[in-house]
């Protein structure tokens, strides 16, 4: 804030005060942001994703020692999960949580722990209602803030620890979210023609009810098994990175697309004792022995999968945001120790991020927009 306060001409003390201790309400601002993101972004996405920020102590909300992706390790960090609306050449950040480890909620704790942890959240005032929740249940809560400010996505696309999560993919089935999530190789699935199955009935006992006979394959394993003939090549986007083999800059590989049956206890099934059918997207490059990449998506069975192809890649925006946002606007530079305030300075952010979104729409040339 020092710097920013020199430009400004104005006291550093009060400018740091305005972010962690007035009053005024983020979310109220929040959802004024939203508003203008959506009108200037015109989102073919809402893209959902959680970034680190590295801390030095341990005195600001939500830090602990945890795994992060943008370390690539367990380190000392705050972790944020945010939602962003999307398209191909522009984004915006909309809506955050900060992420509360066991070790900040004394509810997880007993005895001399938990009052240690009730102290350490009484000098960072965080509201009671507020514990350690995973990462998906908080995308889902920030999904359902934004659909209360009646901003429905077209779609909702994230990475595999969002997409192999069975309990997420269903809450955005049960709230008629469509979606496109990346999942890892391994996760169990049926080839969509697989059936269940009633065993004769011994004449005792209950009724045997419609069960699948074998075990489930993997995702990795139906894509093989469908092989290399059922490749499509596909171009997603226009790159910049232009090469001698690709003068155009095209962005494009092999993929398949077909449907399958995750498979999975907690999934309903329906009244025969089938398991609802999703599209299988996969990733196979030119020279690779496999796929590289796999996605799940419940987007209708006629989706084409030029579209499905243009989703699944779609998230890379967030991590064009996450950069800008963090290198040239200060997310990850908090200064207070309360969680409002955390609230507060993550607001602050998304606001000039929308700014320059704006600046880059409408004066591209304007210095600053680039």
């Amino acid at each position: 804030m020092q710097p920013m306060a020199e430009r400004l001409s104005v006291d550093h003390q009060r400018l740091q005060q305005f972010v962690t201790s007035s009053t005024w309400d983020y979310a109220a601002v929040r959802r004024r942001l939203v508003a203008r993101a959506v009108e200037v972004v015109a989102p073919e996405a809402f893209v959902l994703d959680d970034t680190g920020h590295l801390k030095d102590g341990d005195a600001s909300p939500g830090v602990a020692r945890q795994y992060t992706g943008t370390a690539g390790k367990v380190t000392n960090c705050q972790i944020a999960v945010s939602v962003h609306a999307v398209t191909d050449t522009c984004s915006a950040a909309l809506d955050w949580r900060l992420f509360l480890p066991e070790s900040w909620d004394d509810d997880c704790a007993v005895g001399a722990e938990a009052e240690r942890i009730a102290a350490r959240r009484a000098r960072c005032a965080i509201p009671a209602e507020e514990g350690h929740r995973p990462k998906w249940q908080l995308a889902l809560e920030i999904l359902d803030e934004l659909a209360a400010w009646g901003h429905i996505p077209a779609v909702v696309t994230g990475d595999a620890g969002y997409g192999d999560n069975t309990t997420f993919r269903l809450e955005l089935t049960r709230r008629d979210l469509p979606y496109v999530l990346a999942a890892k190789g391994s996760t169990s699935a049926y080839p969509s023609d697989a059936m269940p199955a009633t065993a004769p009935y011994s004449g005792q006992g209950r009724r045997p009810a419609p069960r699948y006979q074998d075990k489930p394959s993997t995702l990795r394993d139906l894509a093989i098994t469908a092989g290399r003939s059922s490749l499509r090549q596909v171009t997603w986007r226009q790159g910049t990175k232009k090469t001698q083999g690709n003068p155009t800059a095209k962005m494009r590989s092999r993929f398949l697309a077909m449907r399958v049956r995750p498979a999975n206890r907690d999934i309903p099934r329906t009244d025969d004792g089938s398991l609802p059918e999703v599209w299988l997207l996969a990733e196979w490059p030119p020279h690779q022995p496999e796929p590289t990449d796999y996605w799940l998506s419940s987007l209708p069975d006629h989706t084409p999968i030029r579209k499905l192809v243009r989703l699944a890649k779609i998230r890379w925006r967030i991590e064009h945001d996450y950069r800008e946002l963090k290198t040239g606007l200060g997310l990850t530079h908090f200064e207070g120790r309360s969680f409002a305030g955390w609230h507060r300075h993550v607001t602050l952010v998304s606001a000039a991020h929308l700014f320059l979104t704006e600046l880059r729409l409408t004066s591209p040339k304007t210095p600053g927009a680039a």
